[in-house]
Formats: structure tokens, C-alpha cells, sequence
């Protein structure tokens, strides 16, 4: 005789999952800082998703300048200060956040660790921090809205009127209220480490990508076979208004030549279109952020893709400063390069409103899920608060250019 197996009664499901958190926390307080993330998710990861997250183009001059060019600014702390009580809070488009460090979009975070969108937007929403939602991501937007509303959607536009609209009917009706869109990738960037690494996108099958997989047991087992079973074949979900290409496929069929014709008269029809607080990410000219404001946007992101663009494109914090009188009210963001609190602080004495950070966050999911990003999150807002207390200084808003000196 055969029995129904009994269901797993709620309570010790939940019991399950609180003593799975409490191990996974006690397990991520060997790491320290975020740079202590990337190691471990070396080890973890299959090498040709490793070399996407991680990598940039041709011979990484940007990568190397983004992190060169906050070693050009030096702290001239002010002392005698009572810093007792610190705030780090601030507000963007009506909401106030807990940190002026937010989750920067990356694509195929759900390849990298389980549920990897929908892990980042309830770790920022648990600390009260800004997160974008890629759109070039494999959980359908209307799932990490619906788990965490407030998150940030950033897009790529397509190449038609008609397909723009679409998308941009879709992201409203999923409930977004603030938009991104991406304007420094008109055409596909030479990632000759992707090539050499077996990556593309979709990922091609082979018996090399096999067996990644199976010399690296705990990410097949953990991410891409338990995702296979609950959910089924990842697919590109939000780079259209309809469904894309699934993450593996025998055909490279993802496509960016679409986009090489995309002007600033696209951008202004999605104003018209676009109701809510609408931000356009990638710009590293003054003259553009002067468009930007004329257009009617609410927010720049000073950001050079964190290299994985136009190698030898100038570092954001070392434009930052020269963008503001062209910004006017309109605030300005950062990212490429962040990783320290020390990072932001400069950032943010330079001019900008808040700072986006990006592959260590990936990284932290990979190798601990959300318990890992809460984890990063308050390393970075921890530092944050006491860099601005031995700086001196009790608010965001304290934070001047004198702060800083030109190395």
C-alpha cells in the first residue's frame, strides 16, 4: 500500500528557513568589506559567468581608471565635531532611503545565484537602499515588482517607436515608478574576455560549458538545476515588451544593432510617455547632461558601464565636477568603480547625490543569497556612517568639495 506523503505543516517550514538565514549570517561574517565577495564567487561560480560578471573590454583601461581616479582625492577631515549622531539618509523622486548606496542593474543576475533580481531587490528593500532592476534580466519585471515594490527599472530601448511604447506600457503597468534608461550602448562592445572565457549570451551548449557546470556542483545544484525545476528555462524576459531568446540556445540570437540609429528625440517621446521620475544612465558629458535637463529628466547617472563599454572612456568621478553647472537642480548619481565607503564620500563631495555599486553586490548573492547582499549593504552603509563621523561630518548634505584635496 502506498501513502500520500504528508505535507510540510507551516510552522517547521518556517523554522527551516529562519535557522537556514541564521547559518547563512553567521557564515557571511568572515567578510569584511565587499572586495572580500569577488574570491568566493570565483570559486563558486563556472568560469564563463565569472568572466561576464567580472570583466570589461578590450584591455580594461576603464576598469583600471575608475578605481585610479578616487586614489586622486585625499580627505581633510575637520575635528572637535559632535558626530554622535550621524545621518546617512536621503531622498530621491519623493522616497526616503537609509544609505545614498544603491543596487546598480546588472543582467543575468539570475544565472549567478538563485533568483538573483528578485534576491537584490528584497535585500535592498529589507535596508531601505535604491535598487534597479536590469533589463536585460531573466526574472519578468512583473515578479520583482510584485515582491518588491519601489524597485528601480532600467532599460534598454529598442530599436522601433512601436516597440519602445510597448515596453514602456509594460514597466508602467508592472507598477514602476521610476525608470532608467541606459544610453551608452548603442552597439555591442568588444568583450574579447567573454570570447576567451566560453560566454556568450545566450550561452552556447557545448561539452566546455557542460562541464563548468559539473566541476562547479554547488552553483549547478543550487542555482541552475533548482531554477530548471521550479521555474524552467531562464529566458531574456525585459529587454521587450515581449519575451526574448532563452539563456541557452544552440543560435546567438541576441541582437544590438537596433539601437545604433536611437537619438535624443527617442529619449524626449519617452518623456512624453513616461509619467513618473524618469533617469538616463551613461552619460559622461557635460553637454548631455544639459540635454538631459532640457528634456525634462529627473536624474543623470554619471557612469562609464564599469568599463564594459568604450575602453578608455573617462573615469565618472573625474567628469563629476564639471557636469553640475549643466545639471542645475536636476540631481546628478554615479557609479563604475565604487567600492568603499571612502568611494562614495568622495563622489558625493564632488557633487553627486547618491552611488550605485554593482559586481559586488552580484557577487555577494552568488555566494549567499540575500542573507549575502543585506550583509554587503551594511558593510557599505556601515562604512559610510563612520567615514562621515572621522570626517567630521553629521549629514550628507555636510559634504563639501573642501572636504577633499587633489592629489
Amino acid at each position: 500500500m502506498q501513502y500520500a506523503r504528508r505535507p510540510e505543516r507551516p510552522a517547521l517550514g518556517r523554522l527551516r528557513h529562519r535557522l537556514r538565514e541564521y547559518l547563512l549570517s553567521r557564515a557571511m561574517k568572515r567578510y569584511l568589506s565587499l572586495h572580500d565577495f569577488e574570491p568566493a564567487a570565483r570559486r563558486r561560480l563556472p568560469v564563463p559567468l565569472y568572466a561576464y560578471v567580472s570583466g570589461a573590454v578590450e584591455d580594461c583601461q576603464s576598469v583600471q581608471a575608475n578605481r585610479d581616479a578616487f586614489a586622486r582625492y585625499a580627505f581633510r577631515p575637520e575635528v572637535l565635531v559632535d558626530v554622535s549622531a550621524v545621518d546617512t539618509s536621503l531622498s530621491l523622486f519623493g522616497r526616503r532611503y537609509a544609505s545614498p548606496v544603491g543596487i546598480a542593474p546588472m543582467g543575468l543576475a539570475a544565472m549567478t545565484s538563485y533568483r538573483g533580481d528578485i534576491v537584490m531587490a528584497l535585500a535592498a528593500k529589507a535596508a531601505n537602499a535604491p535598487c534597479i532592476m536590469s533589463g536585460s534580466s531573466l526574472i519578468r519585471l512583473e515578479e520583482v515588482m510584485a515582491a518588491a515594490p519601489g524597485t528601480w527599472f532600467q532599460a534598454y530601448l529598442p530599436g522601433q517607436q512601436q516597440q519602445i511604447d510597448a515596453l514602456l506600457d509594460r514597466v508602467a503597468a508592472a507598477g514602476v515608478e521610476t525608470l532608467v534608461v541606459t544610453v551608452d550602448m548603442p552597439v555591442a562592445a568588444n568583450r574579447e574576455n567573454n570570447v576567451r572565457a566560453g560566454f556568450s549570451t545566450p550561452l552556447r551548449p557545448s561539452v566546455a560549458l557542460a562541464w563548468q557546470g559539473v566541476t562547479h556542483p554547488r552553483w549547478l545544484c543550487g542555482t541552475f538545476l533548482r531554477t530548471l525545476m521550479r521555474h524552467g528555462m531562464p529566458h531574456f524576459e525585459n529587454n521587450y515588451a515581449t519575451r526574448g531568446v532563452p539563456i541557452l540556445s544552440s543560435n546567438v540570437l541576441r541582437d544590438y544593432s537596433d539601437r545604433g540609429h536611437l537619438s535624443w528625440r527617442h529619449m524626449a517621446e519617452v518623456r512624453r510617455r513616461w509619467r513618473g521620475p524618469l533617469v538616463i544612465k551613461g552619460i559622461l558629458n557635460p553637454a548631455d547632461v544639459g540635454r538631459a535637463r532640457s528634456l525634462g529628466a529627473d536624474g543623470v547617472i554619471v557612469s562609464n558601464h564599469g568599463g564594459r563599454q568604450l575602453d578608455g572612456s573617462v573615469a565618472p568621478l573625474l567628469v563629476l565636477p564639471h557636469m553640475l553647472e549643466a545639471a542645475g537642480e536636476m540631481p546628478l548619481m554615479i557609479d563604475s568603480g565604487i567600492r568603499r565607503g571612502t568611494d562614495v564620500l568622495k563622489a558625493l563631495a564632488l557633487g553627486a547625490k547618491a552611488a550605485w555599486i554593482g559586481r559586488p553586490f552580484n557577487y555577494a548573492a552568488a555566494v549567499g543569497g540575500e542573507a549575502g547582499v543585506r550583509h554587503a549593504l551594511k558593510l557599505i552603509a556601515d562604512e559610510v556612517r563612520r567615514d562621515l563621523g572621522m570626517l567630521g561630518v553629521t549629514g550628507l548634505d555636510g559634504l563639501r568639495p573642501d572636504h577633499l584635496v587633489a592629489c
